[in-house]
C-alpha cells in the first residue's frame, strides 16, 4: 500500500474530517481497513497508520527497546500510548478528537499528506510548511542521491 498525493480539506464543526478518496481507495485494498493516528515526534501534524504499518513501526520500536530498562520502558510507553484507533464512518469521515486538533494546532483547514505507509495531516490555517523551498529541495536531494549508500537488504 502506498499513500501518495497533498490533499486540502476541512474539519466540520464536530471535529470530523473525509479521508481523500484517493487514500481511501488505498486502504480498500487492504484485507484490514483498521486505522491508528498519532501525533508525530517530531514535527506539529498528525500521523493516520493503517494497522500493519502501525503494528510493524511498533514492532521495530519494542526490538531495540530492553523490558529490563526503565528509561527505555518509559520510551517505548510513551510511544505506544498517546494514539486513538480510527474508524470510518459509510461517509468516509472520521474524528480528529479534540485534543489531537489542539497538538497539531488544526483550526479548521488541513492538508493531508500521503507519506508512503502513512498519511500526514498538517494543519493548513497557519503559515507553517511541511515542505522546504525548491532550490534547498533540489540541492538536498541531489546531495543525498549522490552519495552512493550500502544496501542493507539482502
Amino acid at each position: 500500500m502506498r499513500f501518495i498525493g497533498n490533499i486540502e480539506a476541512k474539519v466540520d464543526a464536530k471535529g470530523r474530517v473525509f479521508l481523500p478518496a484517493s487514500f481511501r481507495k488505498a486502504l480498500n485494498q487492504e484485507e484490514s481497513a483498521e486505522l491508528v493516528l498519532r501525533k508525530d515526534v517530531f514535527q506539529p501534524c498528525l500521523v493516520i497508520y493503517p494497522r500493519a504499518a502501525w503494528d510493524e513501526q511498533t514492532n521495530q520500536v519494542r526490538n531495540r527497546l530492553s523490558r529490563w530498562n526503565k528509561e527505555e520502558q518509559m520510551i517505548y510507553r510513551q510511544f505506544v500510548s498517546d494514539v486513538e484507533e480510527l474508524e470510518l464512518d459509510a461517509n468516509g469521515r472520521f474524528l480528529l478528537p479534540k485534543r489531537y486538533l489542539k497538538l497539531a494546532g488544526i483550526l479548521q483547514a488541513v492538508k493531508f499528506i500521503g507519506m508512503g505507509d502513512s498519511i500526514e495531516i498538517w494543519s493548513n490555517d497557519e503559515p507553517q510548511k511541511p515542505f522546504i523551498e525548491p532550490e534547498q529541495f533540489g540541492k538536498a536531494l541531489e546531495q543525498l542521491m549522490s552519495n552512493p549508500t550500502v544496501s542493507t537488504e539482502e
